[in-house]
């Protein structure tokens, strides 16, 4: 069992625990099991304490949040806004702060995407490319400030075309010298740098809902340049970024859903930490993420949904991806994942839940099988 594994069931162990005391009065045992839907299409808000510990960090604590709402709660085709909060403190003065807000206007005719981070948090990094050594983990310490921002403007009934910006800084320090990240000159960019993302969006989208999706389509085409502003060694190129998400009911309770994703970073002198990397708690589950990085990221995934009753539902996951350079792709290459979770809708109307998630990956000789926990809020994709 790794230690984010570790990490991760404490945290839930927490939640459960929390929960457990919260529901000794009959009234919110009967709300919370209730199968009512909120008509009114009301605000929600959602806390949740975190607590973990991990050798690196030491104890970790905080919390995340999710506020959900409509901006015309007459419209019943106005989508669900969202803002999502989380902020962590560890022993070590360690800090993880994210805030993201998720906006559709009255009548879907505008989208409004914000996202604001500060980390100073270690993670493992194991060296470029798709055949990484468990070995090699070398703990290397970050310092990442990012802020970004989408418009995107309805066009038809269906189609979407905006604007982003992004700027991220970075700073890393290496926790054990003499490691895989000290040691590898073809690691560009060791101590960090900066990077102003200009681009353009193109959509396309008919699902019939964006928080829990039962039928219809979403394709995204996003590129991205950075254009030599702060000279030096950052970075001066562009990064493109696709992606296909294809929804089909079943039945009434179940939906079988399809996940496609591409990223491809170029440029000169590209730094480490801006390629792409294979993993995390929405593609390809079961994988640290940032365990296999490179130029190049291909990855697909297939999910059946079986909400049994409104207020619970389960997944089964199956996929497979892979980071690869520029001339380097290979069908042989392509890892698989398989998993399943759990779901809890706290907000039935607007299809909110909690997830959680169990996935895994595969067995390289001499290693044990790579797999990962996850709890979340909101589906995978």
């Amino acid at each position: 069992m790794n230690k984010e594994l570790l990490r991760k069931l404490s945290v839930l162990t927490l939640i459960l625990l929390f929960s457990s005391n919260g529901f000794c009065q009959m009234k919110l045992i009967k709300k919370l099991f209730s199968s009512d839907v909120d008509t009114g299409r009301s605000s929600s808000f959602l806390p949740l304490p975190v607590i973990g510990y991990a050798q690196e960090t030491g104890a970790e604590i905080g919390a995340i949040s999710l506020y959900s709402f409509y901006t015309d709660r007459k419209d019943t085709l106005t989508r669900t806004s969202r803002i999502t909060g989380a902020v962590t403190f560890t022993t070590k003065k360690q800090t993880n702060f994210i805030l993201k807000s998720d906006i559709w206007s009255p009548n879907n005719k505008f989208h409004y995407i914000g996202e604001i981070r500060y980390k100073n948090f270690p993670f493992n990094f194991y060296g470029i490319g798709n055949s990484t050594f468990d070995s090699n983990e070398d703990p290397i310490t970050q310092k990442l400030f990012k802020l970004n921002g989408a418009i995107e403007k309805q066009f038809g009934k269906t189609r979407y075309s905006g604007l982003t910006i992004a700027f991220e800084n970075y700073q890393f320090s290496d926790k054990a010298i003499g490691g895989i990240f000290s040691k590898v000159p073809s690691i560009f960019d060791k101590d960090g740098g900066k990077v102003l993302y200009l681009g353009f969006t193109q959509i396309l989208d008919s699902r019939n809902s964006n928080t829990y999706t039962t039928k219809g389509a979403f394709a995204r085409m996003n590129y991205s340049y950075a254009p030599d502003i702060f000279g030096g060694d950052n970075f001066v190129g562009g990064l493109l970024k696709l992606e296909v998400r294809d929804f089909h009911a079943i039945s009434n309770k179940a939906t079988f859903a399809l996940n496609a994703n591409y990223q491809s970073l170029s440029g000169e002198n590209t730094p480490f930490y801006l390629l792409p990397q294979l993993g995390g708690d929405e593609m390809m589950r079961g994988y640290y993420l940032g365990r296999y990085r490179d130029e190049n990221l291909l990855a697909l995934q297939s999910e059946i949904r079986l909400r049994f009753h409104p207020r619970f539902g389960v997944v089964g996951f199956a996929g497979t991806g892979t980071v690869f350079s520029r001339r380097d792709f290979s069908l042989k290459d392509l890892k698989p994942n398989l998993g399943g979770g759990f779901r809890y809708f706290f907000d039935i109307e607007k299809g909110l839940s909690v997830r959680m998630d169990y996935g895994i990956g595969e067995k390289n000789p001499g290693e044990k099988r790579q797999s990962g926990f996850y709890l979340s809020l909101g589906e995978s994709f």
